[in-house]
């Protein structure tokens, strides 16, 4: 599947649930990558349901419309899948190598895994030794085959070669990485708010230490506004989209409860971690996604979870041309294109 792997040479093209994103990137002359390519398309509702292709004709005519657009320079492309078809946990096994446990990854995923493990496609990253002597600490993925494989479909209907398969809080972690300073030993949370999944992945010292998918999102401001303003879907959308400067007032108590709603969410995945890791306390969280500008959310997470939010800017350590990218236009969708960032800079075969 490609998963963790990294390095140049792939578009990144992020999926979601209410647009899709492509993201080209090349080595940089000063820092390490340079933009070459940035493309957003809105995807009809109801085309993808909780990481499922429910529309895959749909979905391909926005992914056609950013390719025209863009004048890629290569084809592969790396996409990334979430949701309840998608499992990541942290586990402990006796220290063995690489090659051994490429050789027992089945039997041993069986233990953790709530499918039928012919069902799925497994891969796993080793990340150190763990506190028990002679074990291991492991991070295993599972993602469904049906699922990946209709994604594959798609997306080489519309021209392009998925090389890599990745996961959107990995793809995130990607670009984090890039962008913004590792500390050893320091405990930071990233949060990734699409329109219907909110993906979360703590970090100590940079290696990943808890991850969460929780089925929650921007769609929530809509719906919302939807019913208590009797208007239909698109109305809703358009005046979800155009509070994001500023919120009517007739709007306020929506956007208020909702990102209450949302923030406790959040919280509820952070203290199970705290729980499973009291020694470790979250310094910061990262806010990234197509809603993390929703006016008031960063503070309400702030505030549930006592912690400081910051919103994250995918550019931050990547050069752009003023003149091919406006840089007003770089700043409003740099916290939406993370996942695409973070796949622009995978390569199959690196772990």
């Amino acid at each position: 599947m490609g998963l963790f792997s990294k390095g140049r040479g792939t578009v990144g093209l992020d999926i979601g649930s209410s647009s899709v994103k492509l993201v080209e990137l090349k080595p940089g002359r000063k820092k390490g990558y340079q933009l070459v390519s940035l493309g957003t398309a809105a995807v009809p509702p109801d085309s993808i349901v909780d990481g499922a292709l429910m529309n895959a004709t749909n979905v391909g005519d926005a992914i056609r419309g950013i390719i025209s657009a863009a004048k890629l320079r290569t084809k592969e492309c790396a996409i990334s899948v979430a949701g309840h078809s998608v499992i990541v946990k942290k586990i402990n096994l006796p220290t063995m190598t690489t090659e051994e446990l490429e050789e027992s990854i089945q039997w041993e995923a069986e233990q953790y895994i709530p499918f039928d493990i012919n069902d799925v496609n497994v891969d796993f990253q080793i990340l150190g030794s763990a506190a028990e002597e002679g074990q291991m600490s492991v991070l295993l993925v599972a993602a469904k085959k049906d699922m990946i494989n209709d994604y594959i479909t798609m997306v080489r209907e519309t021209g392009l070669n998925p090389v890599v398969v990745d996961v959107d809080a990995f793809a995130v972690e990607n670009m984090f990485e890039v962008n913004y300073p590792i500390t050893q030993g320091e405990v930071v949370a990233l949060v990734n708010m699409g329109a219907s999944v909110i993906n979360i992945n703590v970090l100590k010292g940079g290696v990943t230490a808890f991850t969460r998918d929780v089925s929650a999102g921007g769609h929530q401001y809509t719906e919302e506004i939807q019913k208590t303003m009797n208007v239909n879907y698109d109305e809703a959308e358009k005046m979800k989209i155009g509070a994001k400067e500023a919120i009517p007032p007739e709007l306020s108590g929506i956007f208020s409860s909702i990102s209450e709603n949302i923030a406790s969410e959040i919280q509820r995945s952070l203290d199970f971690f705290s729980a499973t890791a009291a020694e470790d306390k979250i310094v910061k969280i990262f806010l990234s996604g197509g809603c993390a500008k929703t006016p008031g959310l960063d503070s309400a997470i702030s505030q549930k979870a006592n912690t400081p939010v910051e919103i994250v800017n995918s550019f931050n350590n990547i050069e752009f041309s003023p003149r091919t990218f406006e840089p007003e236009y770089i700043a409003d969708i740099s916290p939406a294109a993370a996942v695409a960032v973070g796949l622009a800079l995978r390569i199959p075969g690196d772990k």
